[in-house]
Order: structure tokens, then sequence, then C-alpha cells
């Protein structure tokens, strides 16, 4: 925004010069004269004497100066605040994602924020973690979704925790039990989901010294439960991935049970545009409403 008359006065009696004060303010010096003139006019009182020698703030001038400076600021300030504003407005917002999440979580979440600021647009970049964690890195989006731990370079806010639950036919042994014991991976066939929640799958069959049976390794989750339901093999899937699903399946917790942690990573929130930062907040403020509708 243009600087205000009270701020080019002031620069005016900082350089005490009208040609210098228009070369600072990208001006012309007649409009800075008339700036003054009309300051002058406003107020009904002169506040500069001129000579040759350059330009000098009247005793009356003098004594308004603080009561100018602190105008200068506070009109300063409603400018900050209008291009705060206009930002957030507008712009694009680029988010790493994958799918459980932009099916269920995020969708909701975009059609509530984009009814108070229709004009900002959004580009969703699905991948996996490590995926993810690289496009953040890169500046590829300006924030992903990601499990955590996350790389210590990012600045993390947590989202939610998603359980990890066992998927089974509709017709197995376990499917009336309350729980599955993470025993029975050691003696039927597992399909493991290559990507995503494998390090979580994984790591807890280390701690458990379990040496799952694995006889599939497949990068889509869908293509896991129909596998499933077809009887080639049980799995162990995140309990978004299941929501709203068709399939004759059963889902249930293991024992013992795990999840997966989801946060929201991002180089550095300060430095984000106002459109993202905004975004950022209406996610925060909540989350635990849209997190309520997806379990």
């Amino acid at each position: 925004m243009k600087k205000s008359k009270y701020e080019v006065f002031m620069k005016v009696i900082e350089l005490g010069s009208l040609s210098r004060a228009a070369d600072y303010c990208n001006y012309s010096q007649s409009a800075v004269s008339q700036i003054i003139i009309s300051l002058e006019n406003e107020f009904g009182i002169k506040l500069l004497n001129r000579s040759h020698a350059g330009v000098s703030v009247t005793s009356d001038g003098e004594e308004l100066l603080p009561h100018i400076q602190k105008v200068s600021q506070a009109y300063n300030e409603l400018s900050d605040k209008v291009s705060e504003l206009r930002g957030i407005e507008s712009g694009l917002i680029r988010i790493g994602t994958f799918s459980s999440i932009s099916c269920h979580l995020l969708s909701p979440l975009l059609k509530d924020f984009k009814i108070k600021h229709p004009n900002i647009k959004f580009e969703l970049i699905q991948g996996d973690y490590r995926q993810i964690e690289n496009w953040i890195s890169e500046g590829t989006v300006d924030f992903g979704f990601v499990d955590l731990p996350t790389w210590r370079e990012f600045e993390v806010i947590p989202i939610m925790e998603d359980r990890m639950l066992a998927i089974l036919p509709a017709n197995h042994a376990y499917a009336y039990e309350e729980s599955v014991p993470l025993k029975i991976f050691e003696q039927e066939s597992m399909i493991l989901l290559e990507e995503g929640t494998k390090k979580e799958v994984l790591e807890m069959f280390r701690q458990h010294h379990i040496k799952a049976k694995i006889e599939y390794r497949l990068d889509d989750d869908y293509t896991i439960i129909s596998m499933v339901e077809n009887g080639l093999g049980i799995s162990i899937l995140a309990e978004l991935i299941l929501k709203r699903t068709q399939y004759n399946i059963v889902s249930k917790e293991t024992s013992p049970s795990f999840s997966r942690s989801i946060g929201i990573a991002i180089k550095n929130r300060k430095q984000a545009s106002m459109a993202v930062r905004c975004f950022l907040d209406f996610i925060v403020e909540n989350k635990e409403r849209y997190i309520r509708l997806v379990k």
C-alpha cells in the first residue's frame, strides 16, 4: 500500500528536503509538496518552514509531531492487517497427503474452510510418507501429512492416533473374537502393505518377536482388502483406510494393540504464507470435531 501522508511528512522532517523525501517515497516532488499543503490545510496550521537551504519543522509542527507519529504507526498497523487479510483471501496452498487422510479428514476440512475463504485454491499431491517428507524438504508442497516421528528439521503439529487393525475374511475363525493375536501372522499367509503403514507393522512384529509369514507385498491398500475378502491371506491396515469400504471382511484390534501417529510437518510455520498459516490454524482449532466424524 502507498505511504500515508503522515509518513511522508515525517520523512520530509527527517531528511530536511522535499526532493530527498520524494526520492525515498518514490513520489514526485510536487506530489510531496501537495501532501504537506493538504496537511497544513487540514490542520489549519503551518507545519514547515521553507527556504533555499531546505525545510524545517515549525514550532507548531514540532508540537504535533508525536501525535502524527502515533497516527502514522496506527495507519501502518492497519495497512499490515489489510495486507494479511488479502493474503488469506487468495493464493495457492500445496499439500502433501495420502489417500486415507485425503478422503476422510482433509476433504471435509477443505469443504468448510472454502466456505469462509472461497478464493484460496488447493493443490493436493498424494504419495507415501517418504515422498511427502521429501516434497516438504524440497519446497514442492507447503506442508504435508506424515507418520510421526518425522525428520528433525520439520515443525510438527500432531493430528491423530489411527488404530492399526487386523483384517480377516468374513468366515475367519477369529471373526467373532474381540481381538486377533499377532501370533497368527506366523501361521497364516500375510499380505503386507509395502508403503505407508509397513513401518509400524514390522516394528510391532520385531518388538514381539513375530516372524510373519509374508506371502504378498502390495502398494495398494484396496487391492489388499479385496485379496483378504477372497481368502488369499490376512493383513493389518490402519483404521482410517477401512472407513466406508464395501468389502465383505472383518476388522479387529490386534493383541497387543498399536496405532500409527499422524501429524502435519512443515519446514517453517512462521515463514509460510498467511493463507497457509490460516488453514493450519483452522485445522488445529477444528481437528477434534472432524476426527470424531471419521471414527
